[in-house]
Order: structure tokens, then sequence, then C-alpha cells
């Protein structure tokens, strides 16, 4: 039976650096064998964690989060797979509001109160790429490597393994003239789009085959 990849979009941007990236990542793990999946998260209705605890009450085995909305037929395709890929535009510091609430219903469920560690019961590849306008010699002065760091360590907790993909200084339009942008250099971004951003494709294309084998 073939594995199963799974990458999920956090960017409102269907066609762009995100999910772009993405999709490298799936034509990796594509390569390497596995049957692959892509969503969107911000075609789907739904709502981040709401403390009901019922993935924390004593005798609960849940394989998921038990509200069922948008993202649950997500949850249970994520559950069975063998490689997950998420992947956000940094806002404001951060990873998009619906990245943030679909990570609280993915892992929560699996987050251990009791002594026991927590576990998704079952290893399996993971992974977050990050695309943001600011440049790689930025991350740490701004805090943004901490929390990547911090990400990749949830990841390895919970699934079992856990790396990270950044990509950096990234092209954000077209057409730069149509946009109050004058903080950035159209002809920088142009060029790294056909170079840096290239090889940011080879690496997540990388990065989805060593996920699956």
């Amino acid at each position: 039976m073939a594995k199963k990849a799974s990458a999920i979009n956090g960017s409102p941007r269907k066609g762009w650096n995100t999910a772009i990236l993405l999709e490298k990542a799936l034509e990796g793990a594509k390569a390497a064998g596995a049957d692959t999946e892509l969503f969107s998260l911000y075609d789907l209705d739904y709502k981040g964690c709401v403390s009901c605890f019922s993935c924390k009450r004593k005798g609960a085995q849940l394989e998921q989060c038990v509200l069922m909305d948008g993202l649950a037929p997500v949850l249970k395709k994520i559950h069975a797979c063998d490689a997950l890929i998420l992947g956000s535009p940094i806002y404001f510091g951060d990873v998009t509001g619906e990245m943030r609430s679909f990570m609280e219903r993915l892992f929560f469920p699996y987050a251990s109160y009791d002594k026991a560690p927590s576990s998704f019961g079952k290893k399996i590849g993971a992974a977050f790429i990050y695309t943001m306008n600011v440049g790689a010699d930025a991350l740490e002065k701004i805090g943004y490597q901490a929390k990547f760091d911090a990400t990749q360590g949830l990841l390895e907790r919970i699934l079992g393994h856990g790396e990270t993909l950044i990509s950096t200084e990234t092209l954000q339009f077209d057409d730069y003239g149509k946009y109050a942008a004058s903080a950035f250099d159209a002809a920088q971004r142009a060029e790294r789009r056909k170079t840096v951003f290239v090889d940011d494709c080879k690496a997540a294309f990388a990065l989805g085959q060593r996920l699956v084998e």
C-alpha cells in the first residue's frame, strides 16, 4: 500500500509562495511513491480549540478533535497519513490565524495532561514551511527563529519527527508598481524569485521525498 502525504496551506493565496513550496514538497513525496493531497485552510469553515476538554476526559480515546465542522474530514485524513507538511506565510511575526487555529485543533487532543508523554499514536514525517518578507539575517534578531524552533519541537514531541524550511524575502506582487510598497526593492525581489526561490523549491521537493522515505 502506498504511503500518504498531506500538505496544509495556511495562506489565503492558492498559487503563490507558500502554496508553490507545498506543491513542490508533495511532488517530492509523490516521486518517492506516496499518494498526496493538498488542503487549503481558507476553503474551510472551522474555528480553533473551544476548550471543551472532551479530549481530556478520563477514558477518552480520540483520533481527533470532537468538533464536527469543515476541518473534521481533514483531521481524519491527517490521522491516516504517513507524512504531514504545514505551510504558512508570516503575518505580524507569526503564522496566519487560520494556521494557528488549525494547529490548536490538530495537536491539543494528543497533548497529554497526564504523566504519559504526548503522542499522535504513531510516528510520521512532519515539517513546517514558512514564507516571509524579512531577510534571513533578521530571523534571530526579531525572534522568528525561536518560534520556528519551538514549532519544530512540537512536531517532534507529538508526531515523532520535525523539520523546518524557511523561504525569506519572497515576492509579494507580480507588479510592485501598483502598490504602495517603496520599502521593497522590486528588482531584487524579482531576481530572488528566479534564483533563490528556485533553490527553495528544490529544497521543498527534497523535503517531501525525505519525509516519506
